[in-house]
């Protein structure tokens, strides 16, 4: 019995890092109606800079990514100015070929000046830390600051998105554009503005992606995969359904795992594919927020 609920503890703190995977995509989603192919290399991209910061600086992870968050939110805003804008309208496949062409460019840039070896945030004691609960189980303190990490993000983004005028225009441009556009709302800014927002998030899941596992130029498709995984579950434009997507995913992943270890990634896909079928538009869909 402490295995099982030793295996849904740690699921549930697993699935703060899919979670914070997702909350970017979802942005993206929810405002533009973006499908990004690229953002778990833009992850990926993201790890890559807070390394790259922390050994220039001589800093740890978390001090580096307070520096790196800046920078990624005026790369998103620009990529999303000057690049996506010219491709969004209402024939999808042009941002879909677009961020599969940025996807390719941005992992062969990092495998040319990274190489393929895989790296690792690294932060000193706190990455083997752990918290004991009793009974033989213990939380370790980076997936624990992982979930509450992820839960801050949903909150911080229902607070932009709900509270406030940024927000109210996010919700203008994603509900109607040429309303919005007719109302005086300057869309391209906007649009630009929820990238640098998307990009913070993927700077924080970044930290954690890179503090938690190895990583390397080429498993952004991965962490893509368990995004949408984690979005589609939750429902798509659902910040706290993101959230349960994520939680959903990371615990059938590691209940897989207690049955077999070969199962993990596949009891995922699994849990995907029944909430898929019992409910098409997941869990708490938006139009039921």
């Amino acid at each position: 019995m402490t295995d099982w609920l030793d295996a849904l503890i740690q699921g549930v703190l697993l699935g703060g890092l899919y979670a914070l995977f997702a909350a970017g995509l979802s942005l993206m989603f929810g405002v533009m109606r973006l499908v990004n192919l690229a953002h778990g290399d833009l992850i990926v991209l993201a790890a890559f800079a807070i390394l790259t910061v922390a050994s220039t600086f001589g800093l740890d992870p978390f001090a580096a990514v307070v520096l790196a968050i800046p920078i990624l939110f005026v790369v998103g805003f620009v990529l999303q100015h000057v690049l996506l804008n010219r491709t969004l309208g209402r024939d999808l496949l042009p941002p879909l070929l677009v961020t599969f062409g940025l996807s390719i460019i941005i992992q062969n840039g990092l495998l040319q000046v990274f190489s393929a070896d895989s790296q690792r945030l690294r932060a000193g004691a706190i990455e083997t830390a752990s918290i004991p609960l009793g009974g033989g189980i213990a939380v370790g303190v980076v997936p624990l600051l992982t979930l509450m990490s992820a839960i801050a993000v949903i909150v911080f983004l229902n607070f932009i998105f709900y509270r406030t005028p940024v927000g109210r225009a996010f919700r203008a441009t994603s509900d109607d554009l040429e309303v919005a556009q007719l109302m005086g709302v300057d869309v391209n800014r906007i649009f630009a503005v929820a990238m640098g927002l998307a990009f913070v998030v993927i700077a924080i899941a970044a930290l954690y992606l890179g503090l938690r596992a190895n990583f390397d130029p080429t498993i952004g498709p991965a962490r893509l995969l368990y995004a949408f995984e984690a979005v589609i579950i939750g429902g798509l434009g659902s910040f706290w359904g993101t959230l349960a997507g994520g939680i959903v995913l990371g615990v059938a992943q590691t209940i897989g795992a207690r049955i077999d270890p070969e199962w993990q990634i596949l009891a995922g896909h699994l849990a995907f594919l029944v909430v898929l079928a019992v409910r098409p538009r997941g869990l708490f869909p938006r139009a039921q927020d």
